[in-house]
């Protein structure tokens, strides 16, 4: 990117269904403020925007700066969406906001020019411009939670789409047999139904519950709530029982079939995962066990030339990911429009 922004200075915005976190990022990807609110779902879209626009200037103040030194910002949204229009669909975590025109709401609110992104997407721009994929010429990020989220970098672009959907690939089919698990967009045999936190945790209950002698079996009995099946599975992995292993490399089996389908169609040069369900990355050895296992099960799939040549990390940049990447794609939209300042 051209250095002429250096002394310009953008917002980032990663809308979730829980918190709203806003990060005000310098021309060289740093962050200098950092400010997070809860979304209050059930108040609607109006109050949160305004709650949102609030947050940006207060952001912006104890970055100890002035409006006038912000040159854009930039909101990265769940849920389906219109970028174009700027405006959410049916956006399932943020229920009650349908159709509701979000970016231009943001501008009137805040004063300040907006870019609207998908939060897949925004992710990945940010491990493309400061992360672990900094300057990679072909960058595709899956990111594993609640469900599995994807953004894809092309040639230094995100690449959306033609109706705003490019990168839905949790929703990619790997299972075809009439007893393929259900996604939750009402589907059977998505990616995301298997290598996601919510499929990690039912087939892990479905194992205990046949009776598999595992350390998961007492403590996934008396869970209180289904998401913190994952975390016992790591932790139990951790300490060498046999069924929690098994299903972190199942786990990575089948996110290596929505990989294969991606590389043969887009051919990037590396892939990241990253989100919460990571096992805990490089740092230990079910994370380290979890990312190789998933290089071997892809690479021995995929074209001989593509598996000498892919390259797959994790991310680094954890959940500031998605307003990093926000702003970035404000400071490239704002280069666009001002290509001789």
């Amino acid at each position: 990117m051209a250095d002429y922004a250096s002394n310009m200075n953008f917002v980032g915005i990663d809308l979730g269904g829980t918190n709203i976190k806003v990060g005000v990022v310098n021309d060289a990807g740093e962050t200098l403020a950092y400010l997070s609110t809860p979304t209050l779902v059930e108040k609607g879209p109006e109050d949160a925007t305004k709650r949102m626009a609030e947050t940006v200037h207060e952001a912006i103040r104890k970055a100890g700066l002035k409006p006038e030194q912000v040159a854009q910002v930039g909101l990265g949204s769940p849920g389906t969406m219109d970028l174009p229009s700027g405006s959410l669909v049916r956006p399932s975590n943020l229920p009650g906001w349908d159709f509701f025109p979000i970016r231009d709401k943001l501008r009137d609110y805040s004063g300040l020019p907006v870019t609207f992104a998908h939060d897949g997407p925004a992710a990945a721009f940010a491990e493309y411009w400061v992360g672990a994929g900094k300057g990679e010429p072909g960058l595709i990020v899956l990111t594993l939670g609640t469900g599995v989220g994807c953004g894809i970098v092309l040639d230094g672009r995100v690449w959306n789409g033609i109706h705003s959907h490019g990168g839905e690939s949790g929703h990619i089919l790997i299972d075809t047999s009439e007893n393929a698990r259900w996604c939750k967009c009402h589907q059977r045999g998505h990616l995301e139904a298997y290598a996601s936190a919510t499929g990690v945790a039912n087939r892990t209950i479905e194992y205990v519950e046949a009776e598999f002698k595992s350390s998961l079996t007492a403590r996934v009995r008396a869970r209180g709530r289904n998401d913190e099946v994952p975390k016992m599975v790591f932790e139990e992995a951790e300490k060498g029982d046999e069924l929690a292993i098994r299903i972190v490399k199942e786990t990575a089996r089948y996110l290596s079939y929505g990989i294969v389908s991606l590389v043969h169609t887009l051919d990037p040069s590396c892939i990241l995962i990253g989100g919460a369900m990571t096992f805990g990355g490089d740092k230990t050895e079910t994370g380290r066990m979890f990312r190789e296992t998933i290089c071997e099960e892809t690479k021995q799939r995929i074209f001989l030339h593509l598996a000498e040549r892919l390259q797959i990390r994790y991310a680094t940049l954890g959940g500031d990911a998605g307003y990093i990447g926000a702003a970035g794609l404000a400071r490239q939209e704002w280069e666009d429009l001002h290509p001789q300042q």
